[in-house]
């Protein structure tokens, strides 16, 4: 079996290729080896068993005017109606509160870790950002095709958005957040896991089980980071779409805050 704790070189690069529209890149002090997003400060956990996965709820508290816009009960029902052979060795959600500078070079939604370090375990783990209400979210003019495909998925989350001269501009409400973190991005970051799943794990499993503590399990892990990310990113919104889409014709989502 895939050994978490051997943890692959490209793990907290640009090719890792976590979240979606991530562009943050902040380097870890000298001779830490922990990444930002590992470093958690005044947090509470909770463990939950869904559909006989055992997932680990970690929730950092937040600053004045942040707010997680998902309960892990909202969490806990979006998780059960994702098949549970995409769990694979995916154990930690968490409810994290960025920076002030992490919020300032370039704030996420969410993003998937392969090999997450949270006392002394490593896991795969979802991180879902908590969000300062004061601030606002932006959008450029100029857009790629996936931009553009992005702002529509936005404007039907309920963002409005308000023109200037240099981009779009759209206050942040409460409900609009939890549209887009529970329906799109936690669905979209199981994507990109099972995206990886399918590419390092499943194939050949049974036939390589020995190897896959060594070489033939950092091969397969290279072969993925080497896939482009619009690659990554179009396997993951497909995931999330067909997903979101399956809830609505079930009349499961949307649902009303859960305590």
């Amino acid at each position: 079996m895939y050994n978490p704790t051997r943890r692959n070189r490209n793990i907290g690069t640009k090719k890792q290729g976590h979240g979606q529209n991530n562009k943050l890149t902040i380097s870890s002090p000298y001779g830490d080896l922990k990444s930002f997003y590992e470093k958690l400060t005044d947090y509470r956990k909770e463990v939950r068993l869904i559909n006989n996965h055992e997932f680990v709820f970690i929730i950092e508290n937040t600053r004045k005017n942040s707010m997680h816009s998902c309960s892990i009960n909202d969490i806990q029902k979006i998780i059960e109606n994702i098949p549970a052979n995409d769990y694979g060795e995916l154990k930690y959600i968490i409810l994290r509160q960025p920076k002030r500078k992490e919020e300032i070079l370039s704030p996420v939604w969410g993003r998937l870790i392969y090999s997450y370090n949270f006392e002394n375990e490593y896991f795969p783990a979802i991180i879902l950002d908590a969000i300062d209400l004061k601030k606002q979210l932006s959008w450029p003019k100029k857009q790629t095709i996936e931009n553009q495909q992005e702002f529509e998925r936005l404007k039907t989350d309920g963002h409005t958005f308000t023109e200037t001269k240099r981009n779009f501009i759209a206050e942040f409400q409460p409900q609009n957040i939890r549209n887009t973190q529970l329906y799109r991005t936690l669905p979209h970051e199981f994507g990109h896991y099972v995206h990886y799943l399918e590419v390092v794990e499943r194939p050949g499993y049974k036939d390589n089980e020995k190897d896959m503590d060594g070489d033939a399990c950092d091969e397969r892990m290279d072969l993925y980071f080497r896939i482009p990310k619009n690659e990554k990113e179009k396997f993951a919104h497909t995931y999330s779409e067909k997903f979101k889409n399956k809830l609505i014709d079930e009349n499961k989502i949307p649902f009303d805050p859960l305590d």
